[in-house]
């Protein structure tokens, strides 16, 4: 018996990388799993359903239950479908593991404005909107008196977590599904539904360009930055054992899983009268003085 032997899952963006070794491993591990991908390039562009239709004969070939979803989850009309995919399948949904992006890095002073829309949607929009019927499916059932254990499993980034030269676009849809995260835990704990995030390092057509060399993988040796070793901290958030754990997001990387805490107090100014910006510079070492003033590093 699996951790998730009874469950049904959607996850999107499974034919290839991160979401591909996600749906193999919850599928592994007993859930009914709807496989995900419009097939895109990793701009965004074409469509081939040819990698999703592997993913999902994988899992058959293994013993496993899959369907195929070549959706776009970035629609509203798409994302509502895929839902009511997994219910009228398996009559309900008890995981969802939000996936799907693009990636078109360019600097702020050559961005487009599709460059920035597109990714946005994608990623932000794409989370939000399967969230949110997720949302109206488990509302529902608790109101209707039916015992809810849902389960929502974000894909945020570093990028959003302390910002990436060239992502502007990138690291605000991240940022925003961070932030959305912690909302969306309050917002559906009362129904028996928690809301996590990850921040993965793992090697994908979206990093590859990050990576570089660095995460070439070496004959007999660990590879870290193989997209595999993210699989299983997403089906343990997935399972009954995680149904303490609500709004946290996770980095993780090779064996190595930490838990992020968001903005919080470095320094202080504090009076009972207001401050003028003459006597805001001339403490400003006071505010700062166990904080850069510079911009914060950005480290792997």
């Amino acid at each position: 018996m699996g951790m998730l032997e009874g469950k049904t899952a959607i996850v999107s963006g499974a034919g290839r990388g991160i979401g591909r070794a996600e749906a193999l491993l919850l599928a592994s591990e007993g859930a009914k799993v709807i496989v995900n991908d419009v097939g895109a390039s990793r701009a965004g562009e074409g469509k081939d359903v040819h990698p999703a239709e592997q993913t999902v004969q994988d899992i058959i070939t293994a013993g496993g239950e899959a369907l195929l979803n070549s959706g776009d989850v970035s629609s509203w009309a798409g994302a509502e479908a895929l839902v009511a995919q997994a219910v009228d399948a398996w009559g309900k949904l008890d995981i969802l593991v939000n996936n799907a992006g693009i990636l078109r890095d360019k600097m702020s002073f050559n961005m487009d404005e599709s460059d920035w829309d597109d990714v946005i949607r994608v990623h932000l929009k794409g989370h939000f909107a399967l969230s949110h019927f997720a949302a109206v499916h488990w509302r529902n059932r608790a109101k209707a008196g039916e015992e809810v254990s849902g389960r929502i499993i974000n894909t945020a980034s570093e990028a959003g977590l302390f910002g990436n030269a060239g992502q502007a676009n990138y690291g605000a849809a991240k940022a925003g599904i961070a932030a959305m995260t912690i909302i969306l835990g309050r917002e559906l704990e009362r129904y028996g539904v928690t809301v996590n995030a990850i921040s993965p390092r793992a090697r994908t057509r979206m990093t590859e360009d990050l990576f570089g060399d660095m995460a070439k993988a070496e004959a007999g040796k660990f590879d870290a930055f193989a997209p595999e070793n993210v699989a299983p901290l997403v089906a343990f958030l997935a399972s009954e054992e995680a149904a303490d754990v609500n709004g946290q997001n996770f980095v993780v990387y090779g064996g190595s899983v930490w838990v992020m805490q968001g903005w919080q107090p470095a320094g202080e100014l504090k009076r009972d009268s207001a401050w003028t910006p003459k006597e805001l510079a001339d403490n400003k070492s006071t505010l700062f003085a166990t904080r850069s003033s510079g911009l914060p590093p950005f480290t792997f």
